[in-house]
């Protein structure tokens, strides 16, 4: 097993059960927010918030998280195309940080390369105006992020039985 499916087995391992996951997409103006359901298999877009400062974000992710029942949590992690990581993940690592002093929740990361990129492709599919686009685009990208996460723990359980 690799690293990456190693974090995410421990990340499973401490969320409580039957509680759904938030997936983040960080971007410097907005966050994506995505939550799954309580079975860990759906990802579904939520909304886009506009950022503001630390703070208020937080205060806004966390009362996201309190009135959904909230497991953990998941960030996109900005990786380059070669694998490393730049600015973009330092970033959001140190955001992991800071959110991780505010809340006892499980806080994990997924490589989020291209994510961006499927889902522009699924809302030109889906025919959205790029007004449209433009305004889902992030939670769009957030549900992608988490939907990796969500097959990657079914698979860690198929390969447990």
């Amino acid at each position: 097993m690799n690293a990456e499916a190693d974090a995410i087995a421990a990340f499973r391992d401490t969320l409580a059960p039957m509680r759904a996951v938030m997936g983040l997409d960080l971007g410097e103006k907005t966050i994506g927010i995505a939550v799954s359901d309580r079975m860990l298999s759906v990802a579904t877009p939520l909304e886009t918030l506009r950022r503001r400062k630390f703070a208020q974000d937080a205060a806004r992710l966390l009362e996201i998280a309190t009135a959904r029942e909230i497991g953990g949590i998941v960030l996109g992690l900005p990786r380059n195309m070669d694998g490393s990581e730049g600015p973009r993940c330092q970033s959001t690592r140190a955001f992991a940080r800071n959110l991780s002093r505010l809340t006892d929740l499980p806080i994990a990361f997924w490589d989020e390369r291209l994510s961006t990129v499927a889902a522009e492709r699924a809302l030109l599919e889906a025919d959205a105006t790029r007004k449209r686009r433009s305004e889902v685009i992030d939670h769009v990208a957030a549900s992608y992020i988490l939907q990796g996460v969500l097959d990657r723990i079914a698979h860690l359980r198929q390969a447990d039985t």
